[in-house]
């Protein structure tokens, strides 16, 4: 919901095996381990970690209430193609930052090198970053679809029990183990999730299986990350660059041979300024949410970026409520959405505490 340039002019792929630091990279990368100090004394989560973690529930927030207009406030017929503009967008930006030598694609590479046609990664690198490119191409779908069927409420509510998948997920593939504290704040969201979805009055079987899928995709993403972002040599941008490039191509056949690009030339609002507007915003929001996604679940933990997920829907609730609508009042929904805030309030004490 997106490269690093070589230290020898002579180079034109990024080298992400490990190489002797020069000084000037040996004193960018102690710069960087000073500055990465803690959040506060006792804290398991340094300032950058905080910091990345704030920035994805902003970015988050807002996605969400721009995807959800333009599938249901506008009618646009194919998430897919959204998630496509996205991507293409992401990449976009990725290029032209690299190109004018902002950012680098590869951790604690230099960004002061002449070879300005180091613009891609070696291929070995990017069939090293295949399982995690179509863990996104597959979160990205249907997470976009699972938006539409459900209201934006009882969305984040049920989106909340990606917590489990998390857990199960970080278990599996790296073998993470959690304390009782936080199992405890963990099942608080959980039965939160169900004492609010209980009282659903629009429930949608087919909506609600969606989220599951969604939340089943979202918790193999970030345990993919966990598992590949930490291992691959490249950092936050040239993760996402990898996905743009791999899933790109793979997401523009599938529209073509579904007709969803022939469904958006015939959308009566696709040069309307306001649909346009939700559009673009929806593609740079998805941009700063991939990055941030990345920063956060490479410098904290996959479990700490669904838990950022879980905070955040405070105010995607009630800005949903506000502007969607969709959920009466009910006594228990409340009660089961203050269960969930209370859980994910608790684990973040819990994680800045160290326990």
């Amino acid at each position: 919901m997106s490269p690093m340039a070589s230290s020898s002019s002579s180079n034109s792929i990024l080298p992400v095996s490990v190489s002797p630091l020069d000084d000037g990279r040996q004193r960018e990368k102690e710069r960087l381990i000073k500055g990465d100090e803690k959040a506060f004394k006792g804290s398991s989560m340094t300032k950058r970690g905080a910091y990345a973690a704030i920035s994805y529930m902003c970015c988050a927030v807002l996605l969400i209430l721009f995807n959800k207009a333009a599938l249901s406030s506008y009618n646009f017929p194919s998430a897919n193609v959204i998630t496509l503009f996205q991507m293409i967008c992401s990449c976009s930006f990725l290029f032209a930052l690299r190109h004018w030598r902002i950012i680098s694609f590869t951790d604690g590479g230099s960004l002061t090198t002449s070879d300005v046609n180091a613009t891609f990664v070696p291929l070995k690198t990017l069939m090293r970053t295949l399982p995690l490119a179509l863990t996104y191409l597959l979160y990205m779908l249907v997470t976009m679809e699972s938006v539409r069927g459900v209201n934006v409420p009882m969305y984040t509510t049920l989106r909340r029990t990606t917590v489990v998948f998390t857990m199960i997920m970080e278990y599996i593939l790296a073998g993470q183990r959690y304390t009782r504290p936080i199992f405890g704040s963990v099942g608080l969201i959980v039965l939160g999730a169900f004492i609010a979805g209980a009282r659903d009055l629009s429930f949608d079987f087919n909506g609600y299986a969606v989220v599951f899928a969604a939340n089943f995709t979202t918790a193999i993403y970030l345990a993919t990350i966990s598992r590949i972002g930490k291992s691959s040599g490249l950092n936050s941008f040239g993760l996402m660059w990898c996905n743009g490039i791999i899933c790109g191509p793979i997401l523009l056949f599938w529209t073509f041979i579904r007709g969803d690009l022939g469904m958006t030339m015939n959308f009566p609002y696709l040069f309307s300024l306001g649909f346009l507007a939700v559009l673009l915003l929806s593609c740079i929001l998805a941009f700063f949410l991939n990055y941030s996604i990345f920063l956060n679940t490479t410098l904290n933990s996959a479990l700490t970026q669904t838990i950022c997920g879980n905070l955040k829907d405070l105010f995607t609730i009630a800005l949903g409520w506000i502007i969607f609508g969709g959920l009466p009042f009910d006594f228990f929904n409340v009660i089961g959405q203050c269960l969930g805030f209370v859980g994910s309030g608790l684990y973040a004490y819990y994680k800045l505490i160290g326990r």
